[in-house]
């Protein structure tokens, strides 16, 4: 009876902000506008701001168009970019109903990275249309965050604007998910003294999170031959009955068929899971995903990521009694979160700092490196893998470490000291937050539950 009250509790709990949206969301009309950072002592400034002052910059910039950065706001904004066909778990109900998530997204930018970011919800499903409409926009904005874009055409649409855009582009749904689920392995491993090259790891889940997810810990050390891979129809292995299928429309998938899975597993997630050190779920919501008895068949000391929302595939209390030694959910109420919202601030933050071409594979390492690092700092152990999104130190931190890979790597347009950067990420940060308090405390924000 205990357990069956704890699942009602925290089934009701998940619940409550669905219902504190409805009633907020209405109220401000939205999460974000636009506001001014420039000063207006007397209307005479408007002639600097606007004509005819504006146009001297102008003029510099059509001589030199880097100077773009220094005349504008282009260096710190950020276009969140979506079609509205995979919107959080609801699926394709198009780009209007989309945006309130990128609204979302767009607040999370700023408060937690002072990242200036805007909403852009296209009214295209065609993935050619979409990229040419994003490359559009570049002179606009200084990156990009693709948001809730159905696969497999969002891999096509990342992979071809990250070679074509002068810009980085980033697909948070596939970098940012991996990201953060590296930087909870990093530490995982090292809890229960196991090594990331040694590792046997299940996949289960075949979309855009998880295939982004076997990239990056591939490149970040892990052994491709010892990742199993599930998907809808089973593990993936190259002697699969839908290879043709999945050679013309689901490259990703085909590719994974080939890499990884040495010994030829073949059948479902048991098969996938038996004697598998880690298992990463980015599948439907439980409970009953994952079974307590599969979980039980792992190695010793398994760690179980079972990250679907708003319920995990498996309960973290049943997944530590069938015998897993470290558990991580994408929920907020239990230890060990893996929210994507650690990310992209700080990365994004980091980019825009050095100026950035691209976020490559390795600034995304960077960045779980870091992000690790972290929570190594404070004393990790198996209730704390991952720091928590309080804990403000972690975005600049993060900023200084994928710039610095940034400017490693040749991506970046300007190439300032470490600590100058980490200077320029927390005051950024600090007046960001700290403008919202201050608007809160005048009553510009108005508090609906104390008006």
């Amino acid at each position: 009876m205990k357990v069956k009250a704890t699942v009602e509790e925290l089934l009701a709990k998940a619940e409550q902000p669905s219902k504190d949206a409805l009633r907020l969301h209405p109220f401000y009309r939205g999460k974000i506008q636009v506001t001014l950072k420039c000063r207006i002592k007397s209307f005479d400034d408007f002639a600097i701001w606007y004509t005819p002052g504006v146009a001297a910059p102008c003029k510099e910039i059509a001589k030199d168009r880097e100077k773009v950065f220094d005349y504008t706001n282009k260096g710190n904004t950020i276009a969140v970019v979506t079609d509205g066909s995979r919107i959080l778990g609801l699926g394709d109900i198009g780009p209007e109903a989309g945006l309130p998530v990128m609204e979302g997204k767009a607040l999370l930018y700023k408060y937690l990275g002072g990242v200036d970011a805007f909403p852009i919800c296209l009214a295209t499903k065609d993935p050619n249309e979409f990229i040419q409409a994003v490359k559009w926009l570049q002179p606009s904005f200084g990156g990009i965050n693709l948001e809730d874009i159905e696969h497999p055409k969002c891999f096509y649409i990342l992979e071809t604007l990250r070679r074509e855009c002068e810009i980085p582009v980033w697909h948070d749904d596939q970098q940012g998910t991996a990201c953060v689920t590296l930087a909870g392995l990093i530490n995982a491993v090292k809890i229960v003294g196991k090594k990331l090259e040694d590792i046997k790891v299940a996949l289960i889940g075949a979309g855009a999170a998880n295939v982004a997810i076997a990239r990056l810990i591939i490149a970040a050390g892990v052994n491709p031959g010892n990742i199993v891979v599930v998907d809808s129809r089973g593990i993936l292995h190259k002697d699969r009955g839908d290879r043709e299928t999945l050679q013309t429309k689901y490259k990703e998938k085909w590719e994974l068929c080939l890499k990884t899975n040495a010994e030829g597993i073949k059948g479902d997630i048991p098969e996938a899971m038996r004697g598998a050190d880690v298992l990463i779920a980015a599948s439907k919501p439980g409970p009953g995903t994952i079974k307590k008895e599969w979980v039980a068949s792992m190695a010793k000391d398994a760690i179980v990521f079972a990250e679907a929302n708003p319920v995990p595939e498996i309960w973290p209390w049943e997944a530590k009694e069938a015998g897993a030694r470290i558990v991580a959910t994408g929920r907020s109420d239990f230890p060990n979160q893996i929210n994507n919202s650690l990310g992209f601030p700080g990365i994004f933050r980091g980019a825009l700092d050095i100026r950035a071409t691209t976020i490559t594979d390795e600034m995304c390492i960077a960045a779980a490196q870091e992000l690790a690092k972290v929570a190594e700092d404070k004393g990790i152990h198996e209730e704390y893998i991952i720091p928590t999104m309080d804990e403000w130190e972690v975005f600049p931190r993060e900023a200084v470490a994928v710039g610095t890979k940034g400017i490693e790597q040749g991506v970046a347009r300007v190439k300032l000291p470490a600590e100058v950067r980490y200077k320029m990420a927390e005051e950024t940060i600090r007046k960001a937050r700290e403008q919202v308090q201050f608007l809160m405390k005048e009553n510009f924000i108005v508090d609906p539950d104390e008006s």
